[in-house]
Order: structure tokens, then C-alpha cells, then sequence
């Protein structure tokens, strides 16, 4: 049977993640769940949940899919990918986007989604880094970190921003803020090992890289990781120069027209809603 999964369900999902490296943030269910609740599904045998998708709506135009998982003995019996078409159906007209692992692009392709580069992760210490105008985000810098998502990722996702951007014990965003003009931000979450950075959206590299800096601070971390769209090689070239080391690489595929990414985008929020 395949079912949309309740709130315990899509936790249980995170945890499944986990195990498989994938290393999630300490938030992530809550937060993931808020940018669509009928937007997470399992698929049960033996009366328990054995395989799991998302495809979260983020706006009537647009749709993001990942934490497309099955539990190790039930794999190779077709259960994965019927999950994987039912899931499908609940995009409807909208583009997909997906983070997937370069081994797989043939099936993704079989499926209708064709590759737009690729999203690369990059690991290493906390940079240091200083500009004038960072602190911390506000309730009221929403409508403006929302038009800057807009413009750097080509795509609306109301429910998500509200979720992800909102202050919690594992989760800070830090904005760039000039003369009373928001021109960027980073978001920051503790995760199972270290703490992930982003989105990254800033006006320059010197911004995106002050940001981390600035993001990472917030949260104290020592340890960070990015995920940047290939495109950024220069703010790559800089995080290797500061010790990072690009540990994974996705392909960023589509099903329907992609969306017009901006300069902005120098890392994305995450590789499971994109």
C-alpha cells in the first residue's frame, strides 16, 4: 500500500537518511514537512513502512523531489519504483527538480528529466570572514529574503521559506543588510555531523563568503558544509584555498522547463527540497 506519511513518518524518514550518510539536519522533519504535509509518502509491506519519497509542491508552477529511499531487503522488488511513479502523479502539471546521484541519471532520464548540471558538496572548517551589515534575520525581513530566493532560484516556495527561515534552537539565518536594504542571506542548521549552510544568496562572492562565515558563527559551528551549484567555481576555488574538500556530487535534473536561476545562488538549501 502507498499512502501520504504522517508527521512521525516523514521523522522516521530523516532517520532513515541518516542511516544511509546522508546526514540530515537536527530540524529537518518539521521543517520539511511545513512546505507540503501531502507532499511525503511510504510504501508498506509486512505492515510497516519500507520505502519512502517526497515530492514537495512548492508553488502551482513548481515541485522538488527527494528522500527517495528503500530499506535494504525489500530493494529490487519494484517497490521503490512504484512508489516513485505514485509519488509522481501528486506534482501534477508542475516541474520536478531532483539532486541525484550521477549513477542514476539514466533512470531519472527514463522517467523525463533531463540534466541541468550539477550540485556539489563542499566540506571543511568554519571560515572566518567579516563585512559590515550582517545579523541576525527578523520576522519582517521575510517579504524581502522571499524576493531574493525568487530571483536567485527561479521559482516561488512561500510555505518552505517561512519554515526554513524561522529562528529555532538548531536553525539561524543570517542577512546582509545595507542602509536598511536586505541584499542577501545564509541560512545555517546543526546537523547529525557538522552544520549545513544554506541557501547562500548574496549579491557577490565576497557576500556569499561572509555570510557562511557569518552564518556558521551563529551557530558556533567549527565544521560546515555546502552544497553549490557547479556554476560557483570560484566560490569553490576559495573554500578548497580555506581547506575544503568536495565530498559528494549531484546531478540537478529536471522534468518540464527549468527555472531561471540568478548570479545569486551560491548555494542551495538543501538537496532534498531543493
Amino acid at each position: 500500500m502507498m499512502r501520504v506519511a504522517t508527521a512521525d513518518e516523514v521523522a522516521l524518514i530523516i532517520d532513515w537518511a541518516a542511516a544511509e550518510g546522508w546526514n540530515p539536519g537536527l530540524g529537518d522533519a518539521g521543517a520539511f514537512r511545513a512546505a507540503d504535509p501531502g507532499g511525503f509518502f511510504v510504501a508498506e509491506a509486512d505492515g510497516r513502512p519500507v520505502a519512502a519519497i517526497s515530492v514537495v509542491n512548492h508553488s502551482p508552477a513548481y515541485a522538488f523531489l527527494g528522500l527517495y529511499l528503500c530499506l535494504p531487503e525489500f530493494r529490487g522488488l519494484g517497490i521503490g519504483y512504484a512508489l516513485w511513479t505514485h509519488a509522481l502523479a501528486h506534482a501534477g502539471s508542475r516541474t520536478v527538480g531532483l539532486d541525484g546521484v550521477a549513477a542514476q541519471q539514466a533512470n531519472y532520464a527514463r522517467s523525463g528529466f533531463a540534466l541541468h548540471g550539477a550540485t556539489q558538496r563542499h566540506e571543511g572548517p568554519a571560515p572566518i570572514g567579516e563585512i559590515e551589515g550582517l545579523r541576525a534575520a527578523a520576522g519582517a525581513d521575510l517579504p524581502a529574503l522571499a524576493r531574493l530566493d525568487r530571483d536567485a532560484n527561479g521559482i516561488e516556495r512561500p510555505d518552505f521559506l517561512a519554515a526554513w527561515l524561522m529562528r529555532t534552537r538548531t536553525r539561524r539565518t543570517t542577512v546582509l543588510d545595507r542602509n536598511g536594504r536586505v541584499e542577501g542571506f545564509a541560512t545555517a542548521r546543526q546537523c547529525r555531523e557538522g552544520c549545513k549552510i544554506g541557501p547562500v544568496i548574496a549579491p557577490d562572492e565576497d557576500s556569499a563568503w561572509a555570510l557562511i562565515a557569518g552564518a556558521a558563527a551563529s551557530l558556533e559551528a567549527e565544521r560546515v558544509i555546502v552544497d553549490l551549484p557547479e556554476a560557483q567555481a570560484g566560490l569553490a576555488a576559495r573554500l578548497q584555498a580555506a581547506g575544503f574538500e568536495m565530498t559528494f556530487a549531484t546531478a540537478r535534473m529536471y522534468r518540464g522547463p527549468a527555472p531561471q536561476t540568478g548570479p545569486g545562488l551560491f548555494a542551495i538549501a538543501t538537496m532534498e527540497l531543493g
